[in-house]
């Protein structure tokens, strides 16, 4: 049997519907590490059924640096005003355009293959998906631009 403490737990670590926590739980017979596996594979398969939806609605993220010599901005859109005004997925461009200012991506596919900044074991593609099953709309980097004051 699973717990609400189990269910709570997942939802505060992965920030995914009480739903989705509850039927992995069930499905990795209580093994948070599994269930998280699970929840992750589940993303890619969400994400997928979503590809063709309109992006109406957007965020953009800034970074500087605290040299000041570094930034970017990155424009991350989603399906609604909703999502896009909610303080993760702000909070998401955000760690994007760090992501930007401190990679230098040449363009949107080296950055969504790259490794995240603040976690190694995903990459922007694992980050953005994992958004995706979280706020369950379709969310993709529009564009992006890197501003440095030490090249020319």
């Amino acid at each position: 049997m699973i717990s609400m403490d189990q269910v709570k737990e997942l939802r505060e670590k992965t920030g995914i519907s009480v739903m989705q926590c509850r039927k992995a739980l069930e499905q990795a017979e209580g093994d948070m590490d599994k269930a998280m596996q699970f929840l992750k594979e589940k993303s890619v398969d969400i994400a997928s059924k979503k590809g063709d939806r309109e992006l109406t609605a957007g965020a953009i993220g800034s970074y500087v640096h605290s040299s000041g010599n570094i930034g970017a901005m990155v424009l991350l859109m989603s399906e609604t005003d909703f999502v896009s005004k909610n303080k993760e997925f702000v909070d998401l461009a955000k760690d994007i355009a760090m992501q930007v200012a401190a990679f230098s991506p040449e363009d949107n596919v080296a950055l969504l293959a790259q490794q995240y900044i603040k976690n190694p074991e995903q990459t922007i593609t694992d980050l953005i998906t994992a958004a995706i099953q979280k706020f369950g709309e379709k969310i993709e980097v529009a564009r992006f631009s890197r501003f440095s004051a030490l090249e020319k």
